[in-house]
């Protein structure tokens, strides 16, 4: 059996410790998003609220911060600031073939104000924890 390094295994817990705020995170922002097919709450629930969760769900889930198994290839890959700007430039992309009605959707510019409303503090709260991890990780 391999002997981790004290600062691993702090690194490892702390992982750990947040995971599952991570998870009930993202389970929310999923029910959510997807109860606006379901339920009629206006126009901005109908309008906004899936532009604001999908993101911020899909964030959660390509980062793998909701699992204790997030030291692989994928998520090292998907760092805080390469995923929050792939995210921003795919929605970017949505809008701008929206605007050339590339398909048949509404146009709307408070939609990039929609995206980033939850994204961005997602990112800001990651980046403060994986540079917490990462910290800790060249201690070893």
């Amino acid at each position: 059996m391999k002997d981790l390094s004290v600062a691993h295994k702090i690194k490892n817990s702390k992982h750990n410790v947040f995971a599952p705020y991570w998870a009930i995170a993202l389970f929310l922002l999923w029910a959510i998003g997807i109860s606006t097919i379901w339920i009629d709450l206006g126009a901005f629930w109908n309008g906004y609220v899936l532009d604001m969760t999908g993101p911020a769900w899909n964030y959660i889930l390509f980062r793998g911060l909701f699992t204790n198994k997030a030291d692989n290839a994928w998520t090292r890959f998907f760092t805080p600031k390469k995923t929050l700007v792939i995210f921003l430039l795919v929605c970017i992309a949505i809008e701008a073939a929206q605007y050339f009605n590339l398909y048949e959707a509404t146009y709307d510019p408070w939609d990039f104000l929609a995206y980033a409303s939850i994204l961005v503090p997602l990112f800001i709260i990651d980046t403060i924890q994986f540079k917490q991890m990462t910290s800790i990780k060249k201690t070893e």
